[in-house]
């Protein structure tokens, strides 16, 4: 869209004839307070702006606009008829013109012009956008690295801690009490190990090097397999299975992949009910022959504008990440190791409600899922 500024209403239509008849989208000003008024309101590629005009010349209007972050890249071309001397001239560049013509001008010229300068701001603009995203990248690079050195410096902290207190226990021959805090260290340990293998996932999906084993499975055995491993680690929590039956129902796919899945999303149902001692697991059997799997919790929910972001990498919901520990990353590997299988996956939430983490997969695979590598 260009924007054409004149305080003659018959220059305006003149020039947005013109304009339009070479297939240029325009609006127009006639003074230069509307301008700025109009420029602050939509984003114009380009300017043309008549220099001689009443109450605010052409100049004040570009030197305004230079002065706005929303403004200051918009290209201006100067016209002027009467203001043709050198002064005006290097008095326009000065306050931020890019070009200067004087009429009368050649129509094809103009338009040479006006290509150009809209080419090379929407160049500036994406060049620009792109800085905007590698600085957010490495911010976001550097949040991580202190957040994975917190929490892998956690339980390292920990162990020693636990080590040191059963060395104390055996030095005053109370090897039972030895034996408990050496338990307690070896849980912190499986803790870190999980961290670490978190870490090691991420950094092969990037490099496009996880990888997949495709057999057929019975899916039963799966799902109260991943049960009793969390059942082991978090006794005392009740997980109750509803839906359809899995009997006789074989998948193709990667196992200890989407056991890593069932693992994960019944873990975070526990972690972030710590109030709860009840998760469902509800399966149904969807007639395209997909099966899907719902995994509920009953604690603090996840508010809808936080939703989108729970899948992507390193996010963690801000008004949790100094109660619960993690990486961020155990949902976005679920959601990689989902699309691998042609999968779909989501969340159904409601602050104080609790939550539903859910992802559905084909019950046989397509043949091109049979490379080992993501």
């Amino acid at each position: 869209m260009i924007l054409i500024v004149d305080d003659k209403p018959e220059n305006l239509i003149a020039m947005r004839k013109t304009l339009e008849s070479r297939g240029f989208q325009t609006d127009t000003a006639l003074s230069g307070e509307l301008a700025l008024k109009k420029a602050l309101k939509q984003a114009y590629d380009l300017i043309i702006l008549d220099v001689q005009m009443p109450e605010m010349d052409g100049f004040e209007v570009a030197e305004a606009m230079s002065g706005h972050s929303k403004t200051k890249d918009i290209p201006i071309i100067f016209l002027s008829a009467v203001n043709v001397s050198k002064e005006f001239i290097t008095k326009g560049y000065a306050s931020g013109g890019r070009d200067y013509l004087v009429k009368p001008f050649d129509t094809d010229i103009l338009v040479l012009k006006i290509q150009t300068f809209i080419k090379l701001s929407r160049m500036q603009r994406s060049l620009q956008e792109e800085i905007e995203r590698r600085k957010e990248a490495e911010n976001k690079k550097n949040e991580f690295i202190s957040i994975a050195s917190h929490e892998l410096n956690t339980p390292l902290t920990s162990v020693k801690g636990y080590l040191q207190l059963a060395g104390l226990s055996l030095a005053k021959g109370k090897a039972e009490e030895a034996t408990t805090f050496v338990e307690r260290s070896k849980k912190q340990v499986d803790k870190l190990n999980g961290l670490v293998a978190d870490l090691l996932d991420t950094t092969k999906i990037e490099a496009g090097k996880l990888k997949f084993n495709y057999t057929h499975f019975g899916f039963a055995a799966l799902l109260q397999n991943a049960i009793d491993n969390i059942s082991q680690v978090y006794t005392g929590k009740n997980i109750t299975v509803t839906g359809a039956s899995l009997e006789n129902i074989s998948v193709y796919g990667d196992e200890n992949r989407l056991e890593q899945v069932l693992l994960n999303y019944l873990s975070n149902a526990i972690k972030y009910a710590p109030d709860s001692d009840h998760v469902t697991v509800d399966i149904s059997l969807a007639a395209n022959n997909h099966i899907k799997i719902g995994v509920t919790d009953y604690g603090i929910g996840i508010s809808p504008d936080r939703q989108k972001q729970l899948f992507d990498k390193f996010y963690r919901v801000e008004e949790n990440s100094h109660r619960f520990q993690g990486l961020g990353m155990g949902l976005y590997i679920c959601a990689e190791i989902i699309k691998r299988h042609q999968g779909t996956y989501g969340v159904k939430s409601e602050p104080g409600k609790g939550s539903t983490f859910h992802f559905c997969i084909p019950i046989n695979a397509q043949s091109e899922q049979q490379t080992d590598l993501i």
